[in-house]
């Protein structure tokens, strides 16, 4: 959890940087921002407030250390004091412009921002945070105009939308530091900033794990486990809720402990499931840990995407969240059937 209650804006320097495929070019800041109070605390906030996810990302590099990054190294630098936030904002502007390379891709402000005293897990750190602003909205400004009021459009930033940030934490250096990341275009051709400028990958958290077990859990017992066993509908959500039932009830996550008692009362699943697993890993290039920390922010957002409704023909859906002991399926001379017992009835 991050907390900026008490984070200082130590220097920010704005550089502008176009796209290098219609040779718009750059324009380089001689010195950074001068910060007045009211301005410093309005940009704290735009800057530091959405960056609240569990999800934690490192920088790599593909064929080499993470050394040759050239985002990571020039953030090094800073942190260590080799260079300052100007040399930093200008090496990181000039390479952010060979990357602007595509047609899509919009010219905008890119920001190199030194935060001091941001706490993480009580600790105080040093964070850099690096943005790109490419859209702007339309504001209203009322301006004096004689002895009357008049109105006028000003195209600005929209400080309630953050476009596109990262944040760099001043942790786990050999790793490729703690980055933050949030990216709000929602566009296939913003992929530049995350896989070309940046080049940072997802960390191996108790988040990254939550989200990856229950990912596979899903697939397992929605795609794989129909093609080894005769299983309903409802037991294949029955699976579901229990595998659902036991990251919220726990702290803590041991692979084995979850086959059994989620996949166990079922003769040999529990061991297909492990099975599964290694096969999970190998077709999507993962690791996931046999043991973690659950985190409650993943196994939220993972719920989301856990249906537990049968759908029959087109017009009929039926809800389970629990109790699949009162639903029986079976067959008769009419055709499939569902039959749910229950004590009491509402609206």
């Amino acid at each position: 959890m991050i907390f900026i209650e008490n984070a200082l804006i130590e220097k920010i320097v704005t550089h502008f940087v176009g796209n290098k495929s219609e040779d718009e070019g750059i324009i380089l800041s001689n010195s950074p921002i001068s910060l007045t109070e009211e301005l410093a605390s309005v940009l704290k906030n735009y800057l530091l407030s959405e960056f609240q996810s569990e999800m934690d990302y490192q920088f790599y590099h593909e064929t080499a250390g993470v050394g040759f990054n050239v985002v990571y190294s020039q953030i090094r630098d800073l942190f260590l004091g080799r260079t300052d936030i100007m040399e930093t904002s200008i090496g990181l502007a000039k390479f952010l412009y060979e990357q602007c390379d595509h047609n899509m891709i919009k010219s905008g402000e890119f920001h190199t921002v030194l935060f001091r005293d941001i706490i993480i897990d009580g600790e105080e750190v040093d964070a850099v945070g690096l943005y790109k602003t490419d859209d702007k909205d339309t504001f209203l400004q009322i301006v004096e105009d004689g002895d009357s009021l008049g109105i006028e459009a000003v195209l600005g930033i929209n400080t309630h939308k953050l476009d596109k940030g990262c944040l760099i934490i001043n942790r786990n250096e050999d790793e490729g530091f703690v980055v933050k990341i949030v990216d709000n275009t929602n566009r296939s051709e913003a992929k530049y900033w995350v896989d070309e400028f940046l080049k940072v990958k997802v960390s191996k958290t108790g988040y990254t794990n939550t989200q990856n077990v229950m990912s596979m859990t899903k697939k397992f017992v929605t795609k794989q486990l129909p093609k080894e066993y005769e299983v309903t509908k409802s037991d294949q959500i029955d699976l579901l809720n229990k595998s659902l039932e036991f990251f919220k009830e726990n702290d803590s996550f041991d692979m084995d402990q979850f086959a059994s008692s989620v996949m166990g009362e079922h003769p040999g699943v529990a061991e297909s499931f492990l099975s599964f697993k290694d096969d999970y890993q190998k077709k999507n290039d993962l690791v996931i840990d046999d043991c973690f920390d659950i985190s409650e922010e993943a196994c939220k957002k993972q719920q989301r995407s856990y249906r537990r409704i049968i759908k029959l023909d087109r017009k009929i859906q039926i809800v389970i969240d629990g109790n699949q002991d009162q639903i029986v399926h079976g067959e008769d001379e009419y055709g499939k059937f569902y039959k749910v017992y229950y004590t009491e009835e509402t609206i």
